[in-house]
């Protein structure tokens, strides 16, 4: 199976320097991983621009590497400087690892950390780079990085974050000198990259884009501040305001818009009772159809109505609420969250409402099927809703296979970041999907194994 090759920045001693990396694929039976390079080096270059004008340089007079037979490789030749330019999402901060382990372990230091720990271990894998897995394996902690905060809290938690950071201090040099080590910048036409560059798309300037050169928001024209469809029209007068407008909101001369404060104000609904406990029903659809259950977050992490990694899952509201006025009263999870006694008594009353919104209905049925038939057919709302559960209940449950089987580095990790994070400079990824499909039912039917059907 051909994967993409993607551009990607690694943060070195050298600075931020681009190349390019082919994910897993299969051919001939075989399964490989591959980067820019040859047998003694991996290329690297300052910009994207100097990449583009090596590549090209590198396909007109034959030069050999070991992405030359990668099936996607007549692709990449075509491609413009801006699609060779790495995504943030691909900048891999190899020398910020020292400072993202200084900071608490939070989901988004983890999942930096975890990042350029798998990165760092597939350039290993490929640059036969023994030492990289000495550090990596110094510490089960580095593991541990995809099963986010839940594996470092607690004093158990913070002893493994210790330790970490210890072998981070003092062996994570020798992984910053071996990647530097095998770092080439060949030479590039110069002239030919000056040129291509000129061709890239400026970058966006930093702050506010209606902003003047002076740091200011720029003023709206007298057209716009008198137009009465413009949302964003500034109301000088109070006297525009509406008729049926609160007396504060006639009298605001601060530069606001009334109209539109009045309008926001009238139309926010007020919270309803699931939201003032901060607890969700969730809708689950699978092949054997629908069941509702409840999930809430404390510091941001996930906790379901479940105990014992099993989540509890009924066939209809009125079953959840008759078993939340009984025996679901406690000895789950929820019941230790603070607002919980106000769910046991609305359900106890009769007066429990369970409502799911939009957003809390998630669909598995047949994503399987459509991972089987490619990225085209895939619904990608549907698709980032069923991950996000997916991963969730592994969170809550201390599933760390669920994490790794998602990260851009697998197979089917990639597939389903170019499904929910489309961008036409992406390659395609190409088929067949097979493994992707198999791979995805897997997670599904780990998922499902953990469902306590009441």
């Amino acid at each position: 199976m051909a994967q993409d090759i993607i551009p990607i920045t690694l943060a070195l001693t050298a600075g931020d320097l681009v190349t390019l990396w082919a994910p897993r694929w299969r051919q001939d039976g075989e399964e490989w991983e591959a980067f820019l390079g040859d047998d003694d080096a991996l290329f690297a270059f300052t910009d994207a621009a100097d990449l583009a004008a090596w590549i090209a340089t590198a396909e007109s007079s034959g030069q050999e590497h070991d992405l030359s037979d990668h099936p996607a490789w007549p692709v990449v030749v075509k491609l413009s400087v801006d699609e060779l330019t790495p995504e943030d999402v691909q900048r891999y901060d190899v020398v910020g690892v020292p400072e993202l382990v200084a900071e608490d372990p939070d989901t988004w230091t983890l999942d930096d950390l975890a990042e350029v720990a798998a990165m760092c271990r597939s350039l290993a894998d490929v640059c036969d780079l023994a030492v990289v897995h000495e550090v990596l394996d110094a510490t089960p902690a580095f593991a541990a990085l995809t099963a986010g905060p839940p594996a470092f809290a607690g004093r158990d938690g913070a002893a493994l974050w210790a330790e970490l950071a210890e072998v981070v201090d003092e062996r994570w040099d020798e992984v910053v000198d071996a990647l530097d080590a095998m770092i080439s910048s060949p030479e590039v036409d110069e002239e030919l990259a000056a040129r291509l560059r000129a061709t890239a798309t400026p970058p966006a300037p930093a702050g506010d884009r209606d902003a003047d050169p002076e740091g200011e928001p720029a003023a709206p024209s007298e057209d716009a501040q008198n137009d009465p469809e413009d949302p964003s029209a500034v109301v000088d007068d109070p006297q525009d305001a509406p008729d049926d407008a609160p007396d504060e909101l006639r009298e605001d001369t601060a530069g606001e818009s009334l109209r539109t404060d009045f309008v926001d104000e009238a139309e926010e609904p007020p919270p309803g009772f699931w939201e003032e406990v901060g607890i969700d029903p969730i809708a689950i659809t699978t092949s054997d159809g629908e069941v509702i259950t409840l999930r809430c977050y404390l510091d941001d992490e996930p906790v379901f109505l479940g105990s014992g990694r099993q989540i509890d899952v009924f066939s209809s509201a009125r079953a959840l609420r008759t078993w939340i006025a009984g025996e679901g009263a406690e000895g789950h999870d929820l019941a230790d969250v603070s607002t919980w006694g106000e769910v046991v008594s609305a359900a106890t009353g009769g007066d429990l409402e369970i409502e799911i919104a939009p957003e809390n209905r998630y669909v598995l049925a047949g994503l399987g099927d459509d991972l089987g038939e490619g990225p085209d057919v895939v619904d990608a709302e549907q698709l980032e809703l069923a991950v996000e559960l997916i991963v969730d209940a592994a969170t809550w449950a201390g599933d760390t296979r669920t994490r790794e089987d998602l990260a851009p580095s697998e197979s089917l990790g990639w597939l389903v970041s170019f499904v929910v994070r489309p961008d036409p400079t992406r390659l395609t990824p190409s088929p067949p999907f097979d493994r992707e499909a198999a791979a995805w039912r897997a997670l599904e039917d780990r998922f499902l194994g953990r469902l306590r059907q009441h």
